[in-house]
């Protein structure tokens, strides 16, 4: 398990974006391209897991709960898995945690870039990733 705090004074929405993006491009290294697939996401209020065969995708209801969140300075948890690897992420709004099951050092290459991102005014992420955790952007 390895943890960052983040640098700058980004939104909580940005945080989440950014985390999200740099943790599933690092694990495709690994992994290749195994679909990703967010398996829950806990807040201090809900938790959401996908229905049947359902994709978890963050929804506005879901994004609104889990920025209220961190903006709360509550920690929310995401569980995702990749091919073989599974992940772990908490975010708030001071630090990101990652743990990754099959592959440790992949925690410090996603922390090590997350560092790197967030000490920029704007964090780097591709545009293209937004429909694919985000249903409605």
């Amino acid at each position: 398990m390895k943890s960052i705090k983040f640098k700058g004074s980004h939104d909580p929405e940005k945080k989440i974006v950014v985390s999200l993006f740099w943790t599933v491009r690092k694990t495709i290294r690994e992994e290749g391209c195994a679909p990703v697939r967010i398996t829950r996401i806990r807040t201090s209020k809900r938790t959401y897991e996908p229905e049947g065969r359902k994709l978890l995708k963050l929804s506005d209801d879901i994004l609104d709960d889990i920025i209220s969140d961190i903006e709360r300075g509550n920690t929310v948890e995401f569980s995702m898995t990749m091919g073989q690897e599974s992940l772990r992420l908490w975010i708030d709004g001071e630090t990101f945690t990652v743990e990754a099951s099959k592959t440790p050092e992949l925690e410090e290459e996603i922390v090590e870039k997350l560092e790197h991102e967030t000490s920029k005014i704007t964090p780097d992420f591709c545009q293209t990733f937004l429909p694919k955790i985000f249903p409605n952007r």
